[in-house]
């Protein structure tokens, strides 16, 4: 679940009039530092991403899912449950035993960490904007 500070950075967001996408960047941002701290895996900057992503969408944040044919209609639907779970039933607070977090932090420290580095944020960024030159 999202730290309480994350939360309160994205709703400030939303009250200065500042797009959906600009506060779950706060979520990516927090999702990054994790995998960064070994709280969590990610195999690439794009899984990452989506995580935070996700994690936005179940909190609250008015994202809308991707448009129908960017990805596939598992990724779509995944994206339309979450945002529902955020408007019914927004989570933000601490879950599960604490005996299975202690084990999966222990695994997750073992993940590499390289995946979210500055050059593979940065690969990334890139590779976005290309694309959304190309679509102009």
């Amino acid at each position: 679940m999202p730290e309480k500070e994350t939360m309160q950075r994205a709703k400030e967001d939303l009250r200065e009039g500042k797009s959906a996408s600009t506060a779950a960047g706060e979520f990516v941002r927090e999702e990054i530092d994790h995998v960064r701290e070994g709280k969590h895996g990610a195999r690439s900057p794009q899984q990452a991403i989506a995580i935070g992503l996700s994690k936005a969408r179940r909190a609250g944040i008015p994202l809308k899912p991707p448009a129908r044919g960017k990805f596939n209609e598992e990724t779509r639907h995944k994206a339309e449950q979450d945002a529902e779970k955020g408007r019914t039933d927004p989570k933000t607070g601490p879950e599960g035993s604490t005996t299975r977090g202690r084990s999966r932090l222990k695994v997750m420290r073992r993940e590499p960490k390289d995946t979210i580095s500055r050059k593979a944020l940065s690969k990334q960024a890139e590779k976005a904007a290309s694309k959304r030159q190309k679509n102009r």
